[in-house]
C-alpha cells in the first residue's frame, strides 16, 4: 500500500493513474505533483456509525469517489504532506470499498521534493466516473462493534497523550474507550517523512500478530494511518472504529474510562 517517490515518478504518464493530492486546496494551488487533482479528505468526517448512519455515509463516499473519477480498474495514489493520515484516509476508505490497487506515496510531497522531483500549480480538473465498490465489512467498525469488543479487541488510540488521558478535551467527555492503549499515529513516520521500517514499528506496537485489532482517533483520520502502519507489519485483523472519539464521546450512554 506504499510506493516510493521514485516508483510514482515512472507512472506519472499512466493513463490508467489517478493521484489525489489529500490536502487543502491552498496548499494544493501552491505546489502539488503533476498531474494531481485534489481533494481535501479533511472535509469529511463521520461520527454516525448507526446503520442509517453508515448507509448514508457509503452513499455519499461513492459519490465523492465517482466525482473524483475514482473505478475499481483505476490505480489511485494518494499523498499529503509526508506518509500522513490524510492520505492514509483516502487508502483505507477505498480498501473499505473492496479496491485492490490503491496506494499511499510514501514519505508525501516532502519526500517527493527532497528527491529533487519538480511541482506544478495549475489546477487539474476531474473526469467523473460512477464509482460502485463493495464495502468490506472486515476492516470497519460502528460503536456497537467496539462496545461488544471492548476486553476482546485490542483498541489502538492513535491520539496524543493528553488527548489520551483527558488532558485536552475534544467532546462531550474527557479520556478514552475502556482498555484502549494509547500509540500517537505520529510515532509511525521517520523523520524524512515516510512510515518507519518493520524494526522500528515493532518497537511500537509490541502486539501478537494474530489478534483482532480496532483503531481509533478523533475522527479516523490518524487510526486509517495506524492501520497501514500495522498492515505493513503483516497484522491481517485490524478494523477502523470510523466514528472514532467524535461520536464515541458524544453517545453519553458509552462507557469512558
Amino acid at each position: 500500500m506504499l510506493i516510493s517517490a521514485a516508483d510514482l515518478a515512472k507512472e506519472l504518464q499512466n493513463q490508467n493513474l489517478i493521484l489525489i493530492d489529500a490536502r487543502s486546496y491552498k496548499e494544493y494551488s501552491q505546489g502539488h505533483i503533476p498531474g494531481a487533482v485534489n481533494l481535501d479528505l479533511f472535509a469529511y468526517h463521520w461520527f454516525d456509525t448507526t446503520p442509517q448512519g453508515m448507509h448514508i455515509f457509503n452513499e455519499q463516499t461513492k459519490k465523492l469517489f465517482s466525482f473524483v473519477g475514482v473505478t475499481l480498474s483505476k490505480k489511485i495514489i494518494f499523498y499529503d504532506d509526508v506518509s500522513g493520515m490524510l492520505a492514509a484516509r483516502g487508502v483505507w476508505m477505498l480498501m473499505y470499498f473492496s479496491h485492490q490497487n490503491v496506494f499511499m506515496l510514501d514519505g508525501g510531497i516532502k519526500k517527493w521534493q527532497a528527491d529533487g522531483f519538480e511541482l506544478e500549480t495549475k489546477t487539474n480538473g476531474f473526469s467523473p466516473s460512477n464509482f460502485d465498490g463493495k464495502p468490506n465489512l472486515q476492516i470497519i467498525a460502528d460503536y456497537e462493534h467496539v462496545m461488544q469488543n471492548i476486553g476482546q479487541s485490542i483498541l489502538i488510540d492513535a491520539r496524543t497523550k493528553e488527548e489520551f488521558t483527558g488532558d485536552v478535551i475534544r467532546g462531550a467527555r474527557r479520556g478514552h474507550i475502556p482498555g484502549a492503549i494509547n500509540i500517537d499515529f505520529s510515532a509511525n513516520i521517520s523523520e524524512d517523512g515516510t512510515i518507519k521500517n518493520e524494526k522500528q514499528l515493532e518497537e511500537l506496537y509490541k502486539i501478537p500478530k494474530d489478534e483482532q485489532i480496532i483503531t481509533y482517533c478523533q475522527g479516523a483520520y490518524r487510526a486509517a494511518n495506524s492501520f497501514l502502519a500495522l498492515k505493513k507489519l503483516g497484522f491481517t485483523k485490524i478494523k477502523v472504529y470510523l466514528g472514532s472519539w467524535g461520536e464515541w464521546s458524544n453517545r453519553t450512554e458509552l462507557p469512558v474510562e
